[in-house]
């Protein structure tokens, strides 16, 4: 998912940024200042110099993709859990190029240094430095979820498969630790570093420990959720309604997502983002999912009484974004969950709200007559686009049409959720028609 926030010279994702790039400079520093000139001299010291700097920021890097989903609450409210997602993905490739880099400069330097060839002198750094075989292990898993993480693999992946493989990233870490304070320049005879670098992972995966672990078994047992109905929308669409004990102590807000499992075959182990597709209350909440993969399908068949298990509540996209009295929303797919829940908040707080709901078929107006409803009891406005784009012959949600549509377009608050080609076209249309960005807020389904 990913939502367009109000840009600010120091917003929090700014500084969230900045103090990334402040602890990966001081990583660097470990390096700089116990390195002499006279130690970097010539091809073979200079080559595995470099390497040994590409091998602290990949291990850096790979921290800090493991801090950016580690549920930190103070992280999803300055960037979004969305957005983190988005930079954890974008720092990927960089970790296996870095990690690749290492391993060629590292072994070829030692290789010019000792007069051997590169691959025998890898044979011997292999077999014979204390804990090369568990750093070998470790770089192969990480190669193996950078594949499987690229975006042409991803479509050709299921996302269990995908989760799966992304789990022995901690496996992989661990391993490859050791190699790190046994064998790396910077480490050994330098207690320091070696305390400063262990504390680092220390922390990281203290983190981990208690915003992926701790606090979502306590939260199991507060909240206690099970399934209480599951009820079909539309073809393809059902909305299933979740019971459970101080609900409102989540603090989630209508538009929000969470993370949700469910103790059932195919459900447990991957936790799949869904959001709230009516206003929480203390004792229920209400998810709308359309089919679109195996999981998504098989939610259709819960049955009542099935524990579910819920993390969060993440995203940006509620009602607390919207401050100019007037909003559109924009809806399509399984992005019509998120936009029926929060018209209720803004309408209920008295704005003036026009809803774009976008569907192919008429039978695929899931929560229509809840439209409906909230359109008679207050200032509410629902344009039913339908048709697909091959039989209309054109995109309904290009500029000219929502212009017609909705002319004071620019002066409201923008949010729009759906399918990622939908959203695309919906902005691309109001900054024609001259709405900024800041205006714009949109959420897409896509956390891996």
């Amino acid at each position: 998912m990913s939502s367009t926030r109000h840009p600010a010279r120091w917003s929090p994702h700014l500084v969230v940024r900045l103090a990334l790039v402040a602890w990966g400079i001081a990583v660097v520093a470990l390096w700089w200042f116990d390195t002499s000139a006279s130690s970097v001299h010539g091809a073979g010291p200079a080559m595995t110099a470099v390497g040994r700097v590409c091998g602290l920021l990949a291990a850096y890097l790979v921290l800090v993709q493991l801090l950016l989903m580690a549920r930190i609450p103070a992280f999803e409210r300055a960037v979004g859990l969305d957005r983190l997602a988005a930079w954890h993905r974008g720092l990927g490739t960089n970790v296996i190029l870095l990690i690749v880099v290492h391993i060629l400069l590292t072994v070829w330097g030692y290789g010019l240094a000792g007069h051997h060839q590169p691959l025998a002198e890898l044979v011997t750094v292999i077999m014979t430095y204390p804990e090369m075989w568990k750093a070998t292990v470790g770089t192969l898993l990480f190669v193996a979820v950078g594949v499987a993480s690229a975006r042409a693999a991803r479509p050709r992946i299921s996302y269990e498969v995908w989760y799966a493989l992304h789990l022995t990233t901690y496996l992989a870490v661990f391993l490859v630790f050791f190699h790190q304070t046994e064998t790396g320049g910077d480490f050994v005879g330098h207690p320091v570093n070696r305390l400063l670098w262990t504390a680092m992972y220390v922390s990281v995966a203290a983190c981990l420990v208690v915003w992926r672990l701790i606090l979502p078994i306590a939260a199991v047992a507060r909240h206690r959720m099970t399934v209480d109905r599951v009820v079909e929308e539309a073809p393809g669409v059902v909305s299933v309604w979740i019971r459970g004990h101080d609900l409102h102590r989540l603090g989630a807000r209508p538009g929000q997502f969470l993370l949700w499992r469910f103790a059932a075959r195919g459900h447990l182990v991957t936790a799949h983002p869904y959001s709230l597709s009516a206003p929480p209350t203390a004792h229920q909440l209400r998810i709308t999912v359309k089919a679109a993969g195996d999981h998504s399908r098989a939610v259709a068949l819960l049955r009542p009484g099935t524990p579910v298990v819920a993390e969060g509540p993440f995203g940006h996209f509620t009602a607390a974004r919207a401050h100019r009295g007037r909003a559109l929303l924009v809806g399509g797919g399984s992005g019509i969950g998120p936009v029926r829940a929060l018209a209720e908040d803004l309408a209920g707080r008295g704005d003036d709200v026009v809803v774009v709901h976008r569907v192919s078929r008429p039978s695929d107006l899931a929560l229509g007559r809840e439209f409906e409803a909230l359109a008679e009891s207050s200032r509410m406005i629902v344009h039913r686009v339908i048709g697909s784009r091959r039989e209309l012959g054109y995109d309904p949600l290009e500029a000219r049409f929502l212009d017609a549509a909705i002319p004071d377009a620019a002066d409201r608050d923008v949010f729009v959720c759906g399918p990622r080609g939908m959203t695309t076209t919906v902005v691309r249309a109001l900054r024609g028609l001259g709405v900024s960005r800041d205006q714009i807020h949109t959420e897409e389904f896509d956390l891996r």
